[in-house]
């Protein structure tokens, strides 16, 4: 890098979820606090929920089914 341009510092950051979970990475940013992170997430913690608002997976089913 050329140290006539301003290069952004680039330094060890700590993130820390709501959950309580740290992450320790590097950023320009600094510590900072997260409100989710894949500890916590439900798509990873394979918690996640699928709703079926007013029958849309019935639905699709009965407009996409093999006739027989």
């Amino acid at each position: 890098m050329k140290d006539t341009i301003g290069h952004p510092h680039y330094r060890p950051a700590h993130i820390t979820c709501a959950c309580g979970a740290v992450h320790d990475t590097f950023s320009t940013r600094g510590d900072f606090g997260i409100d989710i992170c894949s500890n916590c997430h439900p798509f990873f913690t394979g918690k996640q929920k699928l709703m079926d608002t007013a029958g849309r997976i019935d639905r699709f089913n009965k407009k996409y089914a093999k006739k027989a």
